[in-house]
Parts: C-alpha cells; sequence; structure tokens
C-alpha cells in the first residue's frame, strides 16, 4: 500500500544545515579592539578566526548557541540596527562566547536575566566600554533596555552593572 509520502512526488532533501560564516568575515578590526582584547587575551586573534556566525532572517538581535558557542546575529538586526547597540552587543555577546569555552551555563534558569551572572558578566563588560566611548548613564541605560525586562529588571540590572537610573521612562524598541 503507498504511503502519503510516496504520493507527493517531490523530494525533500531534511538534512539541512544552519549556514555559518566566519567571525572575521563580517566583523572587522574587533581583535584590535581593547575590550575584546580583555575578553580573550592573547587568544584573541585565533578565538576570533575560529568563531562562526550564523545569520538569521528572524527577529532579534543577537546571542550565543549553547549547543556549540557560535554567535547567532539577527541580519534584520545587522541591517537596520543602531551602530552602537550592534558594537556594544558583539562585545556582549563574545564575552558569552568566552564564558561557553569556560564551561558556564549560559541561560541558567535558577536567576532572573537581570540577575543571572553570566549575563551580569556581559552588561558590566559592555558599561566600561559604553563608558570608554563617552556614553552617558542615559545612554547606556536605553542600551540595557530590553522588551523582555520589566522596568523593575532593568532598574536592578541598572544598579547591579553600577549605571545610575532615573525614573524609568515607557519601553521602546531601541534596536
Amino acid at each position: 500500500m503507498p504511503t502519503i509520502e510516496s504520493q507527493l512526488n517531490v523530494r525533500i532533501m531534511r538534512k539541512a544545515e544552519a549556514t555559518m560564516h566566519p567571525f572575521t568575515d563580517h566583523f572587522k578590526g574587533f581583535e584590535n579592539v581593547g575590550a575584546v582584547r580583555q575578553i580573550f587575551g592573547e587568544e584573541t586573534e585565533e578565538v576570533l578566526r575560529n568563531l562562526k556566525v550564523e545569520f538569521s532572517g528572524r527577529n532579534g538581535y543577537m546571542g550565543v548557541s549553547d549547543d556549540d558557542g557560535h554567535l547567532m546575529v539577527s541580519a534584520c538586526y545587522l541591517n537596520n540596527g543602531d551602530i552602537v547597540d550592534i558594537y556594544l552587543d558583539i562585545v556582549h555577546e563574545l564575552v558569552h562566547v568566552k564564558q561557553f569555552m569556560d564551561g558556564k551555563e549560559l541561560f541558567d534558569r535558577d536567576y532572573d536575566y537581570a540577575e543571572r551572572p553570566t549575563e551580569i558578566e556581559a552588561y558590566r563588560h559592555v558599561v566600561e566600554e559604553a563608558r570608554r566611548l563617552g556614553l552617558d548613564d542615559d545612554r547606556i541605560r536605553e542600551y540595557l533596555r530590553t522588551e523582555w525586562m520589566s522596568d523593575e529588571d532593568l532598574t536592578l540590572l541598572a544598579k547591579i552593572v553600577g549605571v545610575k537610573c532615573k525614573r524609568v521612562k515607557e519601553k521602546a524598541n531601541h534596536r
């Protein structure tokens, strides 16, 4: 008895893989950024040379795969986001790459996002870089804002990472 699959008269190749690209093909000069060198030290060039990036059509920003530590980037965000936010996000995510390399649990569900040790470490590093760039606390706080954090979580995270937090304004999608 023929199956419904045999009646389709098509062939679907089901071994699809995410297309990966070398980090250094799309993100130039990060091996010379002091904030990145602080993350990886003498291994900076090698890590960045071996780091893979997966671009997706999904909405969002960027993140690190907890399967193999590669960088995942929304092509829409890369094409349309604020360049300073993108830069800071890359630095932030490179901290997560290092954490992955060190065997840390990136998405420890025992913590809320704003109190997760891996996020605090990454945000502290980015806040230091943002200040080096001359961003004031208002701009840094806007960088910290994401739609998955409540105003209370934003205030808590800002306090933890040393960013002065005035009264929180209405949420805006800044990226």
